[in-house]
């Protein structure tokens, strides 16, 4: 059975921007050429901001990706792909 890429989507919120931008920047870098855009948003008020990604990937691929970024304090990611 081959695994094929699917369309979706990546909701990161990263809480203490300061401290976890750089690990989150660099999980990004190395995962690249899944990423088909990114838009990120800082909360003026405070030290959240949001980043959404539209990407282009396997379940597995989403699944590593996914899994390396919730696995950093402050940060909750959210995630889905298109059936087809």
């Amino acid at each position: 059975m081959t695994t094929h890429k699917r369309l979706g989507f990546v909701g990161i919120i990263l809480e203490d921007r300061e401290k976890n931008a750089p690990h989150v920047n660099a999980i990004l870098t190395e995962h690249a050429d899944l990423i088909l855009a990114r838009t990120g948003i800082p909360h003026v008020k405070g030290e959240t901001s949001i980043i959404t990604l539209v990407v282009d990937a396997t379940t597995d691929e989403l699944g590593t990706l996914t899994g390396k970024l919730g696995s950093i304090e402050g940060i909750t990611v959210k995630s889905g792909l298109s059936r087809k």
